[in-house]
C-alpha cells in the first residue's frame, strides 16, 4: 500500500513538472530557512497573498517554531491558512485542518501524524507530503483561497478543523450551511491581540459533522466512494461573507491542478522581473531569496475592496489595495528599496495603506500585524518608506496627510520620544535601548526633514534636521563608539561587545555605524577617513564572541559584524565612502558566498519578512541603499554572472550598467539606474547649525556626603549651566560657566553649550540632570546572593540609595538574581527603633522576572542572632503578565529596636510548562529596601 501511494504522488508531480516549461519558480526551494533560525514556512502561497497554506509542526509559540514549522520536527499537526515568514515572534496559524483515517479525533495529541522529509515536496504555490499513515496531502493557493487535496488509503476518513490551534481563542465557531459547506469564524490573541480570521469551506464530497463540547473544533466524517477529497477554503479578515465572496470569485471550480498551475505562473511572472544567468546553485539561492521578498506584506482587502482597519471597523479601499504585515524595523533597509525598483505599483498601495492606518489609529505603523499594532522593535520607519518612495518619484498618494502622519508619529509621547525631543537624545534613565532608539529616531527625523524640505516647510525642516543630529551626543570621543549616557555622563564600565538593554538586539560595535543619513559626518567625528577605515577594519577583525546577554538574533558573525540581524546590514558598504571599494567587495561577496545557500539551513538568521533575502538580492545585483530616503545606491561588483532587471515602465538595467558605472564611481542615483525619479527632490538641502550637548562626568547619580561634577563641551563651545532653586521649586539660579564644582545635597541642573556657528550664536538643547544624596550614608549593606552583572543597578548600595526603579526595568535601576534566593543584611550603624519595613520587587513574567514566592524580614542587635519579624507571601499570580512593581511592607504594631535588618526572598524557581521559557530559572528583581 505504501508503494502505491508513493507512486500516485510521484506521477502527479512528474506530470506537472513535464507539462510546464523550466521556469524561474523551478529554482525556488521553499524549504530554505525552515532549519536553524530562518523561521520560514514551506507551504503554498502566491506573491503577497492573503493565504499561506502550510503544515504546522509546532503548537506552541517557541522561538524555533515562530512560523509554525521547523525542519527538525517529524510530526505534522495539520495545515493552517496563515503563516508568518521569518519573524522572531509567533502568531497566525489560523483555521487548522488535518485529515485522519476512520472516525478521527479532536485531540491534537492523537491527530498529529509523523512524516519524513523524504516524502515531502514543495515549489512556489504548491506543497505535498505523504504522512506516515499513508494519507497524501497536497496544498495550493490563490490570493485569498487555500485548496486542499487529500488522497486516502481507504474510503472511511475524517477531517478535523481546530480553532484552538496555537493562539488564544477569544471567540469562534462554525455555521453549517449544508452537508458540504461550512462557515468558520475565529478571533484570537497572540502577538496581534485582536486578530480576526474568517473562512468559507466547501467540500467536494458530502460529510457528516460533529463538534466538540465548546464548538471550537469540528470533525467532518466521510464514508465516500472516492479516496480523493478536495477542500476549498476562502479566507477573509472581514467576515464569513467576505470569505465566501473571495472563494466564489477566485476558485469557482474543482480543478486543483488549475489552481496550482496558475499559482506557478503568477510566481514566474513576479520572479521574472529579474532574469539571471549563472550556475544552478546561484540561481537556486537567488530566486529563493527573491521569492522570500514576495511573501509579505499580504493583501488584506477582499475581492470587493473591503478590509478591517486599525480601528477594528470595516472600510472600503478605493483605488488601492490595503496590505498587512509590515515588519518595518527590518524591511525599511533593503526590502522596501527593492520594491521601489521592481514593484512601484505595490509600493504605492503600501503608502496608501500607511495613510489609512494613520487616519484610523493616529499613528503610522511600527510593526503592524492583521490591523493590530504590536509596537514591536523600535523607530517609526514608515517615514523611511514614505521618504524613500517619494525621493524616487512614487508620489501618487496624499502627501500632505502623509506628512501630518509622519510628524505625529515622531512626536507622540511614547517609547522615550518626548525625552528625545526635549534632550536631543536619550539617557539610560529616559528609556531602555536608549542608544539604538536615539540613532534610529535621528535617522527617521532626517527622513521627515527631507520630506519637509520637499514640501517647503522650513520650520519643520529645521526642527527635524536638528534632531537628526542626535547621534553626535552618543559618539564617545575616546572610544569612537556609540556609548550609553547615564544622567548626562558616559556609562561605566563600558564593554562594546556587551549585549545589554541599552541596545536593540545588538551591542555598541554593531550600532556605532548606524548613521546612514550622515556618513560623512560620522567619518569626520571618528577622526577622518583613515581612522574610520581602521575602526571598520577592527569591527571585522574583532573576536566574534559577545558578552552580556545571550541574544539569539545575533548570528552570522564576522568579528563583531552580525549579518544575522539587521543593524549590521549596511556596514560593509561604508568602505565605499572612504574610497575602499575592494574592502566592500571582499566582505559583501564573502557574506553572499558563506551565509546563503539553497538548503533548509540556508539563512544565517531570521528571514524577517524578506529583509534577509532582500539584502542578498540587492547585493547580488551589486546595489545597496545605505540610506533609504537618499535615492543613491552604493555599488559593489555584481555577484551574478549576468542579469537583467525588467522595470514596470518597460525599461531595463543590467549587470553591464553596474560594471560600467563602477569604472567612474562607487555610487549611482536611482534616476540614473532606472530612468525614474523625482526631479524636485533635493540631495543637498541647506545645512542647519548644530551644537552638541555637554557631557557631565560624575561617579554616580547618588552620593553619600559630596559629589564632584565635571562638565565638558565640544571644542569651540562655551559651557553654561543653572542650578534649580530648591526654595522656589521651578526657578533656576543665574547662569554659571565653571566646569568643575562640588555638590553636597540633592541638586538638579540645567546644562547647555553655546557656540558661534557661521557667525551666529547657537545653543545646544538643554539637558536636565538630577543628583541625589543618599538618605542614610552611614548605612552599610552586605548582599549574600550574587546579582547578574547585567542587572547590577550600579552595585550593592543601589538598594538603599533612595532612588526607586519603575516598571521599565530595562533602564537599569533594578538588581536581578537568577536561579537563586535573595539575601541581604543592612547594618544601620546603631540600634534604631523600627516602625515599618518594605522592599520593592518587580514582576514581568514574559521576561522571566517573577515576584518571589515569599519575603521574610528579620532583626538583630548584634548581627549574629536574628529574630523573625514577619513573612509575606507573594500576592500576585505568576500568570499575570502585567509588568508591575509591588512594595511588600511590614508595619510593626509594637515598634522594635534593631541595628541589623535581614531580608530574604524565595525565588520562584523553574519557569513552568505554560511559559515560553519553561524549564529555565526565574529572576528576582529587587530595587529599594526602606526602613523607617
Amino acid at each position: 500500500m505504501q508503494t502505491r501511494f508513493s507512486l500516485i504522488l510521484s506521477i502527479s508531480l512528474l506530470v506537472w513538472t513535464n507539462t510546464v516549461a523550466q521556469s524561474f519558480s523551478d529554482y525556488v526551494n521553499p524549504f530554505v530557512g525552515t532549519d536553524f533560525n530562518g523561521h520560514t514556512f514551506p507551504g503554498a502561497t502566491v506573491p503577497f497573498g492573503m493565504v499561506q497554506l502550510s503544515p504546522d509542526t509546532r503548537i506552541d509559540g517557541s522561538w524555533e517554531g515562530c512560523s509554525g514549522y521547523h525542519y527538525s520536527d517529524n510530526k505534522i499537526f495539520g495545515f493552517s491558512h496563515t503563516h508568518l515568514s521569518g519573524t522572531g515572534v509567533s502568531d497566525y496559524g489560523d483555521i487548522l485542518i488535518m485529515p485522519q483515517l476512520g472516525r478521527g479525533s479532536f485531540e491534537n495529541s492523537v491527530y498529529a501524524t509523523s512524516f519524513s522529509h523524504d516524502n515531502e515536496w514543495a515549489r512556489p504555490g504548491y506543497y505535498s507530503v505523504r504522512l506516515e499513515n499513508n494519507i497524501v496531502a497536497e496544498l495550493t493557493a490563490s490570493q485569498r483561497v487555500g485548496m486542499h487535496k487529500y488522497t486516502f488509503p481507504a474510503k472511511s476518513y475524517s477531517v478535523v478543523i481546530d480553532l484552538q490551534h496555537r493562539d488564544k481563542l477569544l471567540n469562534g465557531g462554525f455555521e453549517l450551511i449544508n452537508d458540504s459547506t461550512l462557515k468558520i469564524s475565529r478571533v484570537s490573541s497572540a502577538w496581534a491581540q485582536n486578530q480576526h480570521c474568517y473562512a468559507y469551506l466547501e467540500s467536494s464530497l458530502p460529510f457528516k459533522i460533529e463538534f466538540d463540547s465548546d464548538s471550537t473544533k469540528a470533525l467532518l466524517r466521510y464514508n465516500a466512494e472516492s479516496e480523493v477529497l478536495l477542500l476549498k477554503v476562502g479566507v477573509s479578515f472581514t467576515s464569513t461573507l467576505g470569505a465566501q465572496r473571495n472563494l466564489k470569485n477566485e476558485v469557482n471550480h474543482w480543478d486543483f491542478e488549475k489552481v496550482r498551475d496558475e499559482a506557478k505562473m503568477t510566481w514566474d511572472l513576479e520572479l521574472g522581473k529579474i532574469e539571471v544567468e549563472d550556475n544552478e546553485e546561484k540561481l537556486k539561492t537567488f530566486y529563493t531569496a527573491l521569492y522570500h521578498t514576495m511573501i509579505h506584506p499580504n493583501i488584506a482587502t477582499d475581492v470587493n475592496g473591503m478590509y478591517r482597519g486599525m480601528d477594528d471597523k470595516i472600510h472600503k479601499a478605493e483605488g488601492f489595495n490595503y496590505y498587512t504585515v509590515f515588519s518595518l524595523w527590518d524591511t525599511f533597509r533593503a526590502t522596501h528599496p527593492l520594491y521601489t525598483i521592481i514593484d512601484r505599483k505595490r509600493t504605492r498601495d503600501f503608502l496608501h495603506t500607511f495613510v489609512k492606518m494613520y487616519e484610523q489609529s493616529g499613528r503610522l505603523p511600527v510593526w503592524e500585524l492583521c490591523s493590530n499594532e504590536t509596537n514591536c522593535m523600535i523607530g517609526y520607519h514608515s517615514v523611511s518608506v514614505i521618504a524613500d518612495a517619494l525621493s524616487k518619484g512614487i508620489d501618487d498618494f496624499d502627501i500632505e496627510i502623509a506628512f501630518e502622519a509622519i510628524k505625529r508619529s515622531a512626536t507622540v509621547d511614547m517609547f522615550g520620544m518626548n525625552a528625545f525631543m526635549n534632550n536631543g537624545f536619550l539617557f539610560i534613565e529616559d528609556e531602555h535601548e536608549s542608544v539604538s532608539k536615539t540613532l534610529e529616531y535621528a535617522y527617521d527625523d532626517w527622513c521627515i526633514a527631507q520630506v519637509a524640505h520637499y514640501l517647503n516647510k522650513p520650520d519643520d525642516y529645521r526642527n527635524f534636521t536638528l534632531s537628526s543630529n542626535a547621534w553626535k551626543n552618543l559618539l564617545d570621543p575616546d572610544t569612537k563608539l556609540m556609548r550609553p549616557r547615564r544622567n548626562s555622563g558616559w556609562l561605566e564600565p563600558f564593554d562594546p561587545k556587551e549585549v545589554n538593554n541599552h541596545f536593540t538586539e545588538a551591542n555598541a560595535w554593531q550600532y556605532s555605524f548606524f548613521v546612514p543619513h550622515d556618513v560623512d559626518g560620522l567619518i569626520s567625528a571618528m577622526g577622518g577617513s583613515k581612522n574610520f577605515e581602521n575602526q571598520m577594519d577592527q569591527l571585522f577583525a574583532e573576536s566574534s564572541k559577545t558578552s552580556g546577554r545571550n541574544q539569539v538574533d545575533i548570528t552570522g558573525l564576522i568579528g563583531q559584524y552580525a549579518h544575522g540581524n539587521e543593524p549590521s546590514h549596511h556596514i560593509a558598504y561604508l568602505y565605499n565612502h572612504v574610497g575602499k571599494p575592494a574592502k566592500t567587495k571582499k566582505i559583501v561577496h564573502a557574506i553572499l558566498e558563506d551565509f546563503y545557500t539553497s538548503e533548509p539551513d540556508g539563512l544565517i538568521g531570521n528571514e524577517d519578512c524578506g529583509q534577509m533575502s532582500a539584502w542578498y538580492v540587492m547585493s547580488a545585483l551589486g546595489i545597496y541603499s545605505i540610506c533609504p530616503g537618499n535615492p543613491t545606491y552604493s555599488l559593489v561588483e555584481p555577484y551574478l554572472a549576468n542579469y537583467t532587471v525588467n522595470l514596470e515602465n518597460g525599461k531595463t538595467f543590467s549587470h553591464d550598467k553596474i560594471i560600467s558605472q563602477l569604472k567612474t564611481s562607487n555610487f549611482v542615483s536611482h534616476q540614473e539606474l532606472t530612468g525614474l525619479g523625482n526631479d524636485k527632490w533635493s540631495l543637498n538641502p541647506p545645512p542647519v547649525a548644530y551644537v552638541k550637548s555637554p557631557v557631565i562626568y560624575a561617579s554616580n547619580i547618588t552620593f553619600d556626603d559630596s559629589l564632584v561634577i565635571d562638565i565638558s563641551v565640544e571644542d569651540g563651545a562655551q559651557l553654561a549651566y543653572q542650578i534649580l532653586d530648591k526654595e522656589k521649586g521651578d526657578v533656576y539660579l543665574p547662569e554659571q560657566t565653571t566646569t568643575l564644582f562640588t555638590i553636597y545635597e540633592n541638586t538638579s541642573i540645567r546644562t547647555y553649550a553655546k557656540k558661534v556657528v557661521d557667525g551666529a550664536l547657537t545653543y545646544s538643547r538643554p539637558i536636565y540632570t538630577s543628583f541625589y544624596r543618599a538618605p542614610h550614608p552611614e548605612w552599610e549593606i552586605e548582599i549574600t546572593s550574587k546579582y547578574n552583572p547585567q542587572y547590577s543597578a550600579g552595585g550593592p548600595r543601589a538598594l538603599i540609595d533612595g532612588v526607586n526603579g519603575d516598571e521599565n526595568w530595562r533602564k537599569g535601576y533594578w538588581q536581578g538574581y537568577q536561579g537563586q534566593n535573595f539575601e541581604a543584611t543592612i547594618d544601620m550603624g546603631a540600634v534604631q527603633t523600627i516602625k515599618d519595613l518594605k522592599a520593592h520587587f518587580l514582576q514581568d513574567t514574559r521576561s522571566w522576572i517573577l515576584f518571589p514566592k515569599s519575603v521574610s524580614f528579620s532583626g538583630s542587635q548584634d548581627g549574629q542572632n536574628f529574630t523573625l519579624i514577619k513573612v509575606i507571601e507573594n500576592p500576585v499570580a505568576a500568570e499575570d503578565y502585567t509588568a508591575q512593581v509591588q512594595s511588600l511592607k511590614v508595619t510593626l504594631e509594637n515598634p522594635q529596636s534593631y541595628r541589623f535588618i535581614k531580608i530574604e526572598a524565595l525565588n520562584f524557581g523553574k519557569l513552568p510548562e505554560w511559559h515560553l521559557g519553561a524549564g529555565n530559572d526565574a529572576f528576582i528583581f529587587i530595587d529599594e529596601i526602606i526602613i523607617n
